[in-house]
């Protein structure tokens, strides 16, 4: 049986449950529960703080996890990355009162609060820093005002939380991050056993059919290359042909995120009946 960790609480833990639902797995209906036995997918679900996911998976108890990137880098675990996942997009940031400072440069003989210390040690030592780092669990933004820190460095989602403290990042990102499915270090795609595999290529459907919508339309037959160029698909469109023998009818995937754009080039080089729709799941 396939065992995968999963964030037992927070925004990764609600936007992975809802892509491996969407992948057709069946997960743990209270969230008192901490493991959970998915049967028809021989699939196990162990529910773990997302800090510990990496060390879990590294140290081989558990074959699977997700978590997010910033938490794998700061666990220095024997994990790696083997898939972005698309959701919970972060930022790792200095931030300080308003005008502190401008560069990490400026941080030089400072204090900085954190809950990643060996990501920020690792950035400083990047950037010939010297520095302090003032490592709490929590609740960082309010260690300046005490007194604690000069400035802080957390994840950023928003932004709303540094505002209501009063707070603004500096200087470029620490790093970007997002959910991401983890496997041990030394295990590669193909050492992977199957019901790891099929899980990837699930999720892998899942992710394309977020990224894509299908779109229909009726054409000309006149105006079909122009009307192709626009939504080439994956490999090549789909075309129908229709009671007129002047028109035809073709089928694409076309990127979510540039739907309209391609509709209205679409109705000016002629096409009609333009139609949208969501991917439930896909294999490509």
């Amino acid at each position: 049986m396939l065992r995968i960790a999963v964030p037992n609480k927070g925004a990764l833990s609600e936007a992975s449950a809802h892509m491996l639902r969407e992948a057709g797995y069946h997960l743990r209906s209270n969230t008192k529960t901490l493991v959970h036995r998915d049967g028809e997918n021989d699939v196990e679900f162990f529910y773990l703080r997302p800090r510990d996911i990496a060390v879990y998976v590294g140290s081989g108890i558990l074959d699977l996890g997700i978590t997010g990137s910033d938490l794998l880098a700061e666990s220095a675990a024997d994990a790696h990355q083997i898939m972005e996942l698309g959701f919970g997009a972060s930022r790792f940031h200095y931030a300080a009162l308003p005008g502190t400072f401008n560069s990490v440069h400026d941080l030089e003989g400072k204090r900085i609060a954190t809950s990643f210390p060996t990501l920020v040690k690792r950035h400083l030592k990047k950037n010939a820093v010297k520095a302090e780092t003032v490592k709490l669990d929590g609740a960082v933004e309010v260690s300046i005002e005490l007194g604690v820190a000069d400035a802080i460095a957390d994840v950023v989602e928003t932004g709303s939380t540094l505002r209501q403290a009063g707070l603004e990042t500096f200087g470029e990102p620490i790093m970007h991050s997002q959910g991401v499915l983890i496997a041990r270090d030394g295990v590669k795609d193909e050492d992977l056993p199957e019901r790891a595999r099929i899980l990837l290529r699930r999720l892998k459907s899942v992710s394309v059919a977020r990224t894509y919508v299908m779109m229909d339309y009726d054409i000309r037959v006149k105006d079909l290359e122009r009307a192709t160029e626009l939504t080439p698909g994956l490999e090549s469109p789909t075309v129908s042909t229709l009671q007129d023998p002047e028109w035809c009818a073709v089928r694409s995937m076309v990127q979510a995120d540039n739907v309209h754009a391609v509709m209205d080039k679409l109705y000016d080089v002629g096409a009609r009946a333009i139609l949208v729709t969501n991917i439930g799941a896909c294999r490509i």
